[in-house]
């Protein structure tokens, strides 16, 4: 996608508001022809003070015998004349106090004209860029929840962050300055040409010859900018995801004493973000400056060839070369921003295209169009041949194939790495099989709507996950309108009602930020009572008890125990000794289910299952007897 293209698209986003960018440019149009209006006063100004309440006009018989003509050889003169005549009639009065007075009630009455349009535009202008960002990020916020697991597990968190926040700041700018702005001030740059090509066309060709020159210095400057800005876009993204990092990581950074390397690592990151920026402000304000003295140097010549002619009396009035002067001055300005526009576009499109690579991420888990829903399960669940592949080359699963029954209670055992929670990522369709197929009641689950899908699952993960919210919008999360009664009964069968009692402020208490205020034991029961809650027909629990120490862990186990009636249940265990009493147990190695059966089938067989078993008793021989 080419450079013009992309701001073609982020300026889309302002579609829906065409109404309100339709009226920016009718105020726009206004506050132009209002800053040409305001330098044509210069005209009967100076008049009035030089020549009297007359202001020099020629007398009316003068006019009659063809004297306007002969003061102007040309058309185009005899325009500028008739023009600069009644502009000093309308003015002219009795005495030279009362036109003095009337110009001035005119040019209090065009600044606040202007005044009100400008503060109008500005208002407007504010209301389209705040609403296309508003629209940008949360098109952003709905499409990352689109994407699947994969995706995020191959971006880093920082950058997702940057972009949505410091990124879209930089496309308003693009929006703001770039475009908005921008068009002002071409309007109002038109509208003071046409003044000094109105008033002589060679003096404004003479001021005008540094153009080329400043357009090209500009397109210069603004191709390097861009590439400093995606520079200083990367670092600035580095430093959010140190610093998101480093917060979620802060107990491990603590006790293992990494606060100086954390800082070091940290501030060598500002510092890199200083070079990129100072790079990127360097070339952002030389395109003004270097725009400022090309002017400052048209200028010069407008000076030197303007006051021969008015010296010599040879083509200007003194009174025309004045607002001349003052119209070219005027342009510095709305020129100068102008410049500048070109750099917050090549700001813009940079920070698009960052967007837009998050836009444009296609999902890998979407509905098939003959997808059904389904709101039970009657049968069971098959994987039948099922292989998986994280990159396309290594295998984690490979020909895994069993049948759970409804209401059946399926134990993953194995070691590390063996693929466990991989196996049970592809139930819910947090990723697809590579090659077979993962079935609920003989229907491929791809058949099937992913949403209604993952209305059936409960799941419960080593990692609990809450939200710095109170305890009981925890339990209820994803159910709207549930009665307190219904929060406490789910507390009470996740043994979670009798320390969430104990805060002061019961079930309104906030959590803290992922649940830092809370234990392991007291997250791992929240987590539980929100799968309670849910009532889901599929369970699925991954090493829920395996980072809780005794205590928390019976409790926890009591509450699965409370839990897994009637229902179909996936569990992933650490502990052996929390899976006694499964159904069935899949063990895992490398990828491949190597055994299959019962507890007492498993031990007695004496092969991986016995073995896991026997390394667990030799760690913990308290478990011995529990066994």
């Amino acid at each position: 996608m080419d450079d013009f293209k992309i701001y073609l698209r982020l300026l889309s986003f302002m579609k829906p508001y065409w109404k309100r960018v339709g009226g920016a440019m009718v105020l726009m149009v206004l506050c132009a022809a209002f800053a040409g209006i305001s330098i044509g006063m210069v005209l009967p100004f100076v008049k009035v003070l030089f020549e009297g309440a007359d202001m020099g006009l020629p007398q009316a018989e003068e006019a009659a015998d063809g004297g306007l003509m002969d003061m102007a050889p040309d058309m185009f003169s005899s325009i500028q004349d008739q023009v600069r005549l009644k502009v000093l009639g309308f003015f002219a009065a009795s005495s030279s106090l009362v036109a003095l007075e009337r110009i001035c009630l005119v040019i209090l009455i065009l600044y606040f004209l202007k005044a009100l349009f400008t503060y109008l535009l500005t208002v407007t202008s504010v209301s389209i860029e705040v609403r296309v960002i508003r629209d940008l990020r949360n098109m952003l916020y709905m499409h990352l929840h689109k994407l699947s697991l994969a995706y995020f597990h191959s971006s880093r968190t920082g950058q997702i962050v940057s972009r949505i926040t410091h990124d879209v700041t930089l496309v308003r700018r693009s929006i703001s300055t770039g475009f908005l702005q921008a068009m002002r001030d071409m309007l109002v740059i038109l509208v003071l040409g046409f003044i000094v090509f109105f008033i002589s066309w060679r003096l404004a060709l003479a001021a005008f010859v540094m153009i080329p020159i400043i357009t090209y210095v500009t397109g210069r400057i603004g191709r390097r900018l861009r590439r400093y800005s995606t520079k200083l876009q990367e670092k600035t993204a580095d430093i959010v995801t140190v610093l998101q990092e480093t917060l979620s990581g802060i107990r491990v950074v603590k006790a293992f004493g990494m606060e100086p390397f954390e800082t070091a690592k940290f501030m060598g990151h500002t510092e890199g973000h200083l070079e990129a920026n100072m790079q990127r402000q360097r070339a952002e304000s030389l395109a003004p400056a270097m725009t400022e003295f090309l002017g400052a140097f048209g200028g010069l010549v407008v000076l030197w060839y303007g006051g021969r002619q008015v010296i010599r009396g040879d083509m200007l009035q003194p009174e025309m070369f004045l607002i001349f002067l003052a119209a070219m001055l005027s342009i510095i300005k709305p020129a100068k921003t102008l410049s500048q526009a070109s750099a917050k576009i090549q700001e813009g499109i940079a920070a698009g295209k960052r967007v837009f690579e998050i836009l444009d991420a296609e999902p890998d888990i979407t509905d098939t169009p003959d997808a059904v829903e389904i709101d039970r399960i009657a049968e069971g669940i098959e994987f039948d041949r099922v292989s998986f592949s994280y990159d396309g080359c290594d295998q984690v699963l490979s020909d895994i194939s069993f049948k759970v029954s409804k209401g059946q209670v399926v134990a993953v055992v194995g070691p590390s790495g063996a693929g466990k929670s991989t196996l049970v990522d592809l139930i819910p369709r947090f990723y697809d099989a590579s090659t077979g197929s993962v079935k609920i009641d003989g229907r491929d689950i791809r058949k099937i709507g992913v949403k209604s899908l993952r209305a059936l699952m409960g799941i419960v993960t080593q990692e609990t996950i809450l939200f710095n919210d109170t305890v009981r919008n925890n339990i209820a999360y994803g159910l709207e309108d549930v009665d307190l009664s219904r929060v406490k009964d789910a507390a009470r069968v996740a043994n979670a009602h009798d320390f969430i009692s104990g805060f002061p402020e019961g079930y309104d208490t906030v959590v803290g930020d992922r649940g830092v205020r809370l234990s392991g034991g007291e997250r791992q029961r929240l987590a539980i009572a929100r799968a309670i809650l849910k009532d889901p027909q599929i369970l699925i629990f991954d090493e829920a008890t395996s980072a809780l120490d005794t205590e928390s862990e019976k409790l926890v186990q009591e509450a699965i125990e409370r839990l897994l009636s009637s229902r179909t249940n996936f569990v992933i265990a650490h502990r052996l000794s929390t899976v006694t009493h499964a159904d069935l147990i899949l063990v895992i190695a490398g990828g491949r289910i190597v055994e299959t059966g019962k507890h007492e089938e498993l031990l007695a067989a004496g092969k991986v299952y016995r073995k896991l078993y026997d390394l667990q008793f030799k760690d913990y021989p308290q478990t011995v007897g529990e066994a």
